[in-house]
């Protein structure tokens, strides 16, 4: 399948401002691009990248000042599958890990381990290990917190989530990776493009997501897998476009001074195929 897809967003700001954006897709996922995925800035502005510590594709630009308008719009394939599903996955021994992965079992900037431990082992010790904790997790936190666009706090982390008991995707995400730590399962935070493909339409304004994927021994070794705390459900056509430790590390956009954000879409599609769609009528 073919998903189109990009986003317009724009900002201003007071005088030159240099800005990190992270807003193209993981380098795993270039040869899938259909068409090219090239960010245009309004007024034009001189933009360099480079591949940053977690893998992201980070463009480096220095607004300004007054609006910038920064904008994408491409076409994407995807498998069309739903995220993958390995009940019988197993939880690694800590000492087994790959050394590559253990970052991703200590506590992090909204992933306070700490504060959380003692929950995470009351409530998820007496589960299974692997697979089936992970879901109970998952499960746990789908179930404690609300979602609200409107109480949208950039500053909550993991055990304030679980006090406050609200929050958005990000706040879904950090809350089960950092259970996760604390149950020694390596957990990292993911962001990207998840529209509606393949269920129920959002009345919602289109946004970027937040997910999140855990390290478990599949029948092919050990990998990552995508879970999903929000919506705890398989979906279609996520596209990544950065990962991390938790959402400090995948700002899709970060400013050194002060920018307003004045312009927000996003838009995420199946490209229909019209000429399948003709013969089935005809």
């Amino acid at each position: 399948m073919h998903v189109h897809t990009g986003f317009t967003i724009a900002f201003v700001t007071f005088g030159p401002t240099p800005m990190n954006l992270l807003l193209n897709v993981r380098p795993e996922r270039r040869g899938d691009l259909v068409t090219p995925e090239v960010i245009a800035f309004d007024p034009p502005v001189p933009a360099r990248q480079h591949v940053d510590a977690f893998g992201n594709v980070c463009t480096r630009i220095v607004a300004p000042g007054g609006r910038i308008t920064l904008s994408a719009d491409f076409t994407i394939a995807d498998s069309g599958l739903p995220d993958d599903q390995v009940p019988d996955a197993r939880q690694i021994p800590v000492a087994a890990l790959p050394d590559d992965v253990l970052m991703y079992m200590l506590g992090s900037r909204y992933c306070d381990t700490d504060k959380l431990s003692g929950i995470a082992w009351s409530l998820f010790g007496g589960t299974p290990e692997g697979w089936a904790r992970v879901q109970a997790i998952l499960d746990f936190v789908n179930d404690r917190l609300r979602f609200d666009y409107k109480q949208a706090d950039a500053t909550r982390t993991a055990f304030d989530g679980y006090t406050q008991r609200v929050g958005v995707c990000r706040d879904f995400a950090h809350l089960a990776i950092t259970l996760c730590r604390c149950m020694n399962i390596p957990a990292r935070y993911a962001t990207g493009y998840l529209g509606d493909i393949g269920g129920p339409k959002d009345p919602a304004p289109m946004d970027f997501s937040a997910w999140f994927e855990v390290y478990l021994d599949g029948a092919e070794g050990g990998r990552w897998y995508t879970f999903d705390a929000r919506h705890n459900r398989p979906r279609i056509a996520r596209i990544v476009m950065a990962r991390g430790r938790d959402a400090a590390d995948c700002a899709l956009t970060t400013s050194f001074g002060t920018a307003h954000l004045v312009r927000f879409d996003v838009h995420t599609d199946e490209v229909m195929d019209t000429r399948n769609a003709w013969a089935k009528a005809a």
